[in-house]
């Protein structure tokens, strides 16, 4: 009974999720779907990539969040359109979330539209949003065993992002082996090694993007 019951709830999710992809296909607009655990840095990684990229490609932004508004004022200080979602207790954002706050941004006027997903290495990857890809970030010091720990993320991503490998010289996770497990679960995956902190890898990252946006 549980098992219908998902069903019937993920292909509603489903329908509503081909309106939002028709939405913005008619607005030209690229869609990326940023997922990744509490903390793993998606909001850093958002920073960046507008500061690269703000001067070729016109970018907005939907924040997710269980509460709280702190991520959606970090990207309105860089004079970019954001729209924040609280979801109260859901562990991701879904189809309905995102048609509800299409019309509130200028899609039209868009290139690049980011979603940042609530903070959860389960949820998020099951609900599609009408995205044209997902991605997802991994801090190196969430250690080396979520690949096979959390396999559909992987699995449903175009990109993996790996962040904060300025401390690998402090901590023990083995990055080979992240690229391996996940290559083995997702071999067409595109894995970054970056530091938001430093900046190191941001350039092959925003590079590989905005060639995605322009195809």
């Amino acid at each position: 009974m549980k098992i219908k019951v998902v069903s019937k709830i993920l292909e509603a999710n489903d329908r509503i999720a081909s309106e939002n992809r028709k939405k913005f296909d008619e607005a030209d607009v690229f869609v990326m779907n940023l997922m990744s655990a509490p903390g793993a840095g998606k909001t850093s990684l958002i920073e960046h990539t507008i500061k690269t990229l703000r001067n070729n490609l016109k970018i907005g932004v939907i924040e997710g969040d269980i509460a709280g508004t702190d991520d959606a004022q970090r990207i309105e200080a860089l004079g970019i359109p954001v729209i924040q979602i609280n979801t109260g207790s859901a562990c991701h954002l879904d189809a309905n979330m995102i048609n509800e706050v299409i019309d509130d941004l200028p899609i039209k006027n868009l290139d690049l539209l980011i979603v940042e997903n609530v903070g959860n290495l389960v949820c998020p990857a099951e609900f599609k949003i009408g995205e044209d890809m997902k991605c997802m970030i991994l801090s190196i010091a969430e250690g080396d065993d979520k690949p096979l720990k959390y396999p559909l993320m992987f699995q449903e991503s175009s990109a993996l992002v790996l962040n904060k490998i300025d401390l690998m010289p402090y901590i023990d996770t083995d990055i080979e082996k992240i690229k391996r497990d996940s290559l083995s679960l997702n071999p067409s995956l595109k894995i970054f090694g970056v530091s938001c902190k430093t900046g190191e890898g941001l350039d092959r990252w925003t590079a590989w993007l905005e060639t995605l946006v322009h195809k």
